[in-house]
């Protein structure tokens, strides 16, 4: 009987983890292709300019295809050191995920100041030599957003020291448009606008959140029955 319940908990902890596998395949592929095609297209801060969606993406897929790996070869070897080892990885991630969702919501306004000092700082690089990643983002969220600047179109004036803003800032894109008079430029600040549309899309998010927490939980609970399961047909074969 303990053998027999071995076995289906067996298939399901390998289909899932392959599923999961393949999804961290899929997660690498895409971050893979976003640095050959958008190589150029980094992070908007100063502080952090590796953190781009690229290597996001590599490192995210990277990690969940090696615990995919570890949970698919524990779970056909019914091997319980990488049984334990699959869980305690996803329980990490699990707890680090959480701790990390409820220090965002306790510290919001902190963040948003933060936020907004180092998008101001990274503005000073725009246009720079070994910055095209960031000059390229801002102009693309300057374009897509319909917006200027991170909390005005002013904090432009600082960076070039003149009343002027990037042509990305432009209502109607022309070269140099930006040296125009206001009335030509978006006035919508951008830390704002995108802040408004991921309040929009909060639905989205917090059910991708809560699926991927689910998720997780399942795996969890797969690679803990199994585990006990392995050690209960061991002692029954002992």
């Amino acid at each position: 009987m303990a053998r027999g319940c071995l076995q289906g908990v067996k298939y399901l902890m390998f289909a899932f983890n392959l599923l999961f596998w393949l999804g961290g395949c899929g997660i690498l592929g895409v971050g893979i292709w976003l640095a050959a095609t958008q190589g150029n297209f980094a992070t908007l801060s100063s502080s952090f300019p590796s953190l781009s969606a690229a290597n996001l993406l590599i490192v995210a897929g990277t990690f969940v295809m090696a615990i995919g790996f570890v949970g698919c070869i524990g779970a056909i070897k019914e091997n319980k050191c990488l049984l334990l080892t699959f869980f305690v990885l996803l329980l990490l991630v699990f707890l680090l995920e959480t701790s990390l969702a409820i220090l965002f919501f306790a510290y919001t306004d902190k963040i948003d100041r933060y936020a907004q000092q180092d998008l101001k700082k990274g503005l000073h690089l725009y246009g720079t030599p070994g910055n095209v990643g960031l000059t390229n983002a801002w102009s693309i969220i300057q374009t897509d957003f319909r917006c200027c600047g991170v909390s005005s179109y002013t904090d432009w004036f600082e960076v070039y020291n003149a009343t002027r803003v990037p042509d990305s800032c432009c209502l109607e894109f022309s070269e140099s448009c930006g040296l125009h008079a206001p009335g030509t430029w978006w006035k919508a600040p951008c830390y704002e606008t995108v802040k408004v549309w991921l309040q929009e899309n909060l639905l989205a998010v917090g059910v991708f959140g809560l699926c991927t927490a689910l998720v997780q939980i399942l795996g969890l609970t797969f690679a803990m029955t199994m585990y006990c399961q392995v050690v209960k047909a061991d002692t029954y074969c002992a």
